[in-house]
């Protein structure tokens, strides 16, 4: 298995909930590093993580209109980033994809 393929097994795995983000930066240590699983675990953490914190205060809202348009608009952010690592295409997510490579650029 060549390092492309290596990057993106781990790329995707990011994209599997929260355990499978951790996992893949465990995957992606010092000498199995890969600058394409890199950009895909930030991007997917920092979806996971937004939807936690924003999924809080949405709860709030007690709205199912609300809630819906939530969950939709995460779903998207989700396809949108596992269609680019299944195509191994580096595309940051719309709106909030350079702040999560910011914030996560130690990853």
């Amino acid at each position: 298995m060549n390092t492309t393929d290596k990057g993106k097994n781990t790329a995707i795995v990011a994209y599997m909930t929260i355990i499978g983000a951790v996992i893949a930066i465990f995957m992606n240590q010092e000498e199995n590093k890969s600058d394409f699983a890199s950009f895909h675990i930030r991007q997917a953490l920092g979806i996971f993580l937004s939807f936690f914190i924003l999924g809080y205060f949405v709860g709030y809202a007690n709205s199912w209109t609300a809630t819906s348009a939530f969950y939709l608009f995460y779903f998207i952010l989700w396809i949108y980033g596992f269609l680019g690592a299944v195509q191994e295409q580096k595309r940051e997510i719309p709106l909030v994809g350079r702040f999560f490579q910011n914030t996560f650029k130690n990853l």
